[in-house]
């Protein structure tokens, strides 16, 4: 028998009645004003801060989404790794258009940022692959990612493979189908709950190639 739970529309939570986010407290810029929130977030001591969700859609337009791992950002825009293979590196070349969701729930803050997905260099993806954990390193040329697999036992089948390929204290260079996608923002939207859900939403629009927009949307 299934147990009884709560309807998801019971489950609500009222937002502080103090606080909020006006257009005076932006930065210029979406890049300073994000670096200022991902701050906050880190300072908080939130559980995996860089954790975003991240949405693509294929060729006829159908959506997925996934949390991945923010890996850098700076006024170019945001920056994480995949395997080009899998359905979002499939999906952002055939469709070069995303969208990030940071969904920082403990401090009543969103950030959703859309944009257009370009890949980037080849020395900026070897550069961080250096930096990840051995382990990460291998996982990187053993999984398919996305494929279908006919059991477990195949990827630790796979694992064990690379292993003897770059034995310990052999360098491990990225996979020639692994490296970094870059969303360059067309909008960067900050949101601040509020309470009677009259949140806050202050957006960037770019509107010429260095310059943006501010405006305030209705929650």
């Amino acid at each position: 028998m299934v147990g009884e739970t709560v309807p998801p529309a019971e489950l609500r939570q009222e937002y502080p009645t103090t606080g909020g986010l006006s257009r005076a407290d932006l930065a210029g810029d979406w890049w300073t004003q994000f670096h200022r929130w991902f701050a906050d977030a880190v300072a908080a001591g939130l559980p995996e801060p860089n954790a975003m969700v991240v949405s693509t859609a294929d060729g006829r337009g159908r959506p997925s989404s996934r949390t991945v791992l923010l890996k850098g950002y700076d006024e170019r825009g945001l920056v994480f790794y995949t395997n080009y293979g899998s359905r979002k590196g499939t999906e952002a070349r055939a469709n070069p258009s995303a969208s990030l969701l940071f969904p920082w729930f403990p401090m009543q803050r969103q950030v959703v940022i859309c944009g257009t997905v370009t890949p980037v260099d080849r020395a900026e993806t070897e550069a961080y692959f250096a930096s990840r954990p051995r382990g990460s390193q291998l996982g990187a040329w053993a999984s398919p990612q996305s494929e279908v697999l006919a059991d477990r036992t195949v990827l630790d089948d796979r694992f064990r493979a690379v292993v003897e390929r770059f034995p310990e204290g052999t360098p491990v260079p990225p996979p020639p189908h692994w490296g970094g996608l870059r969303v360059v923002p067309e909008s960067v939207e900050f949101w601040q709950g509020r309470a009677s859900r009259l949140h806050d939403r202050l957006r960037y629009r770019r509107s010429g190639t260095q310059h943006w927009t501010i405006e305030r949307l209705a929650p």
